[in-house]
């Protein structure tokens, strides 16, 4: 996957699987894999509670403050790919670091380290890295390194906005901003739902680049947090699905360069590099 799609489906900082991830045997983990569990989350930054009947615009609302920087956060991380009424998904699991200190700088690492495929799981390790201007992408079994530069050489941009980045969420939005690219609508309550959570559905507005991209984007937001917890994106026939559990804002311990580093490789990978608009 080219690192522009890679973003187009990450969700807040949720970079989404790449194609093509090669089977392989059990790899040797970095040298702290570990989900940060040393972490304790601060307080979150609203005392308020979402209702379930809250509406659009009060949710909008707190996805937007919830987004604004500095924002921090670690999680477990699933997804999936596929049909789940066909029984073809594949689900790829692992953590994810995200820091965002101020609009124009965003770190995003992203460690998958197993696979679920018909109910077997094994040992699969793909990595991400958003640091600055360059998105790193590793495949372990492959043994490939792609540095793929994601903006000019010191261009300062919010990669997180609407219309302007790639990630096409709505979180650290104003909700006017996201009307104009998105059709706004509650989902109907489910039981498999994630507990505590208001759906949303977000439907691009006709002859937009995000029109172009999506068929429509479902947000699960947890009512206390006001994260996005679970982001389903349709393009086409396809699917989209990635969870967020056991998610630690704002931890009072702050993440550190050592959490958005990746460990060196030796001379028999295959290591390339892409400038900006190549």
């Amino acid at each position: 996957m080219q690192p522009r799609a890679l973003f187009a489906t990450c969700v807040v900082a949720i970079l989404g699987c790449a194609n093509s991830r090669a089977a392989g045997p059990p790899v040797d983990q970095r040298p702290n894999p570990e989900y940060r569990k040393d972490l304790i989350a601060e307080p979150h930054s609203t005392d308020v509670t979402l209702s379930a009947d809250a509406s659009v615009d009060a949710v909008l609302d707190a996805l937007n403050q919830r987004g604004k920087p500095p924002l921090e956060f670690v999680a477990k991380l699933a997804d999936r790919e596929g049909d789940i009424n066909l029984g073809n998904t594949k689900t790829h699991t692992g953590n994810i670091w995200f820091s965002r200190p101020a609009d124009d700088n965003l770190r995003v690492h992203v460690l998958f380290d197993k696979v679920i495929d018909n109910h077997l799981i094994r040992e699969q390790k793909r990595e991400y890295l958003l640091n600055g201007e360059w998105l790193t992408d590793r495949n372990y079994d492959a043994k490939t390194e792609g540095k793929h530069q994601v903006m000019r050489p010191g261009e300062k941009r919010d990669l997180m906005k609407l219309g302007d980045g790639p990630f096409p969420l709505p979180i650290g939005q104003d909700k006017e901003d996201v009307k104009k690219q998105f059709d706004v609508a509650k989902g109907a309550p489910a039981k498999d739902d994630p507990p505590l959570t208001i759906h949303l559905t977000l439907t691009p507005k006709p002859n937009t680049e995000l029109a172009k991209k999506f068929t429509s984007i479902d947000i699960w937001v947890d009512q206390k947090s006001h994260m996005p917890v679970v982001i389903d994106t349709l393009s086409g026939d396809s699917e989209h699905r990635v969870e967020l559990k056991d998610i630690q804002v704002n931890p009072t311990t702050t993440l550190g360069d050592k959490d958005f580093a990746l460990p060196p490789v030796d001379n028999s990978w295959n290591l390339t590099t892409d400038s900006y608009g190549k």
